[in-house]
């Protein structure tokens, strides 16, 4: 079939002959790899729902073409020609669309320029040509107004709402400028405790959009989007286009509802609820598989059911797969992997293979199987149930998923292979009565032996209950002792480090009694008995010590280089004088207090400013150590300072 229009006419052809939820499927493969035949075809199929009579009444937007003739078991068929749809240039209300950025089963998504009232660049959605029915046109304002609703950093803004000049209903949000989240951290090979850190904004997110009535029903990794914000990875959550009312909140004027055989969502990512084709029965918990097949992906690289495998399989076959079979723990996934594909996966996870399902294996399989559960029943109840099980495994605290019990394993079994466990139970049956015809007589005989054993074991269990208690009691006091003697024991250092030796001997007072005490104790214990100060901040030994004249200040000369001043009435440190370069050997006040000086093994002495600690004079001349410095006054001796 060389024509392309035959080859067109024919796929829209046999796509009317399938119910309405196999022909997505069929046009996967039918107009594989080629975008603008499946708009086409899509924009017929969608002309012809809502124009019930396809060859007498003409399709809005449309414009007959030629007729078909000789179809071979066929009627004969109108090929329609789709007025022109927007492109980069044109402008909607005041928005000029800049470049297609996005496409989906019925919108399409352009970033556009705001012109009015302020400037700037948005995310712009309008329906599809051709797609505008009005079902498609319900569903559309029911994302709008969902959006609406949603007020949370994580989820995409909307800022504006209205219809082209020819009646499609369009909607205006912030435009997010990110990328996939898994594509957002294999590229910049964030660890797995960095996944599970934006794994949980994105459930917070999900959890505000429940809170609000709204369930998103296509939660994937093109569906959240990352950027960086001044160096910190921000995710959002994008297209609500498919989102359902939870409550009675009315989200449009157009009550819409899912069709019984309508399928809706990516089946990688769909709860067993969704491939049932039912949508009277679908609730949050379906946006808690999704976020488990999502976390399944980030922790991977892959997703709960190969991809490839459900795009080949049929519809009914990719059904059966998503509500019956049981996808590989996460750990075991790694390991079947080859060899390079592990490689490249532990790569981005910044881990070696090993270490990788080493990490994954236990609590994190655990929390994914638990979201990905058939039974929703047995899922986590809210998204926020979710992201606590993943914090309380960041914080290494215990987790509430749990595996499977014998007893919900063997009812699957039985699910699965009903008439061979239902066999099997009548013959197991019938042995149990002959067994416990045979073996009732032997119970009523040991029956009063056992009631006497009885009676001597609760003896000694009780006895046994109340030495435990008393053991656990004795622990706990002795705990709560050594617990008092540690908190006693930093209160001391504490105490030690700011010079408070009243506060440092009632410490140790309170605990000398205490079977726990150790070094520190008989550390401190003598220095309770030292002066009120202790002077420290001298790197090394201190040479010599002086008092000022009225007994207010005390100057130290040290090993280290430095002069320091403190207060001696607390021990602060006032002043510190620097400049010698050799140990300070000597200090000495002057008789009015006003000045020091200083003596040091670099063969000077220093004078300098008491208050301030400028240096006024620089003795040289000595031929050795100085090991004497003082003050004369003018009447003891003829000296200019």
């Amino acid at each position: 079939m060389n024509d392309p229009a035959d080859r067109e006419a024919a796929i829209f052809g046999a796509a009317l002959q399938l119910p309405a939820g196999q022909r997505a499927t069929y046009l996967d493969l039918a107009c594989a790899g080629d975008g603008v035949l499946r708009q086409r075809i899509e924009a017929f199929l969608a002309a012809h729902v809502e124009a019930r009579d396809f060859l007498l009444r003409p399709v809005p937007g449309m414009e007959p073409g030629l007729l078909d003739e000789g179809m071979p078991g066929q009627n004969q068929i109108l090929r329609l020609t789709p007025a022109p749809a927007e492109k980069a240039g044109d402008q909607i209300g005041h928005y000029k669309l800049l470049q297609q950025i996005g496409e989906g089963g019925c919108g399409v998504v352009y970033m556009a320029e705001q012109q009015e009232p302020v400037r700037r660049r948005v995310a712009l959605k309008v329906i599809k040509l051709g797609m505008d029915t009005k079902n498609v046109i319900a569903r559309f304002e029911g994302e709008r107004q969902a959006l609406a609703l949603m007020d949370h950093p994580n989820i995409a803004k909307v800022l504006d709402a209205g219809t082209t000049e020819i009646g499609r209903p369009y909607f205006v949000m912030e435009l997010v400028h990110g990328i996939k989240i898994t594509d957002y951290c294999d590229q910049n090979s964030l660890p797995t405790n960095g996944r599970l850190g934006l794994f949980i904004k994105v459930c917070h997110a999900v959890q505000h959009a429940h809170q609000k009535g709204i369930i998103h029903r296509d939660i994937k990794p093109s569906n959240v989007l990352v950027a960086d914000h001044d160096g910190v990875p921000v995710p959002k959550i994008i297209d609500f286009g498919i989102a359902k009312a939870t409550s009675n909140q009315r989200l449009t004027d157009k009550t819409f509802f899912t069709a019984f055989e309508q399928f809706i969502g990516t089946p990688a990512y769909m709860s067993p609820e969704q491939a049932r084709l039912s949508g009277t029965d679908i609730d949050t918990r379906s946006d808690i598989y999704s976020l488990g097949a999502l976390l399944y992906e980030l922790l991977t690289g892959r997703t709960p059911f190969e991809a490839e495998r459900l795009l080949k399989a049929g519809l009914d076959e990719v059904r059966r797969i998503i509500q019956e079979e049981e996808p590989m723990r996460p750990s075991t996934r790694l390991h079947t992997l080859e060899a390079a594909q592990q490689k490249t996966v532990a790569k981005h996870r910044q881990l070696d293979p090993p270490k990788l399902v080493n990490l994954i294996r236990g609590d994190l399989d655990w929390i994914v199987m638990k979201a990905l559960e058939k039974d929703r029943g047995r899922r986590y109840d809210t998204a926020n149930g979710l992201s606590m099980d993943i914090q309380r495994h960041l914080n290494n605290e215990p987790v509430t998923a749990r595996p499977p019990s014998t007893a919900y394993r063997l009812h699957k079994a039985w699910r699965r292979n009903r008439f061979v466990f239902t066999a099997a139970a009548v013959i197991i049956a019938t042995l149990l009565v002959g067994i416990g015809v045979s073996s009732w007589q032997a119970i009523e005989a040991g029956r009063a032996r056992n009631a006497e054993r009885q009676q001597r074991l609760a003896a000694q269990s009780a006895q046994q209950a109340e030495k435990q208690e008393r053991q656990r009691a004795e622990k706990r006091e002795a705990e709560v002792n050594r617990l008092l003697y540690v908190a006693n024991m930093n209160v001391a250092q504490q105490a030690w480090e700011r010079n408070n030796i009243a506060l440092l001997r009632q410490s140790l007072e309170d605990t000398q009694d205490s079977p726990y005490r150790g070094f520190e104790w008989y550390f401190w214990q003598p220095q309770t008995h030292l002066s009120s100060h202790t002077l420290r901040g001298h790197l090394y030994a201190v040479l010599s010590v002086v008092f000022s004249p009225d007994g207010q200040r005390v100057v130290t000369g040290s090993y280290d280089n430095t002069a320091k001043v403190w207060d001696a009435a607390n021990g602060r440190e006032l002043l510190t004088f620097k400049g010698q370069s050799g140990g300070v050997r000597t200090v000495a006040f002057s008789p009015d207090g006003q000045r020091i000086i200083t003596g040091s093994d670099d063969w000077t002495a220093k004078v300098w400013e008491a208050s301030s600690g400028r240096e006024l004079l620089t003795l040289k001349g000595h031929s050795a150590l100085v090991k004497a410095a003082a003050f004369f006054s003018r009447r003891s001796a003829d000296c200019d300072w």
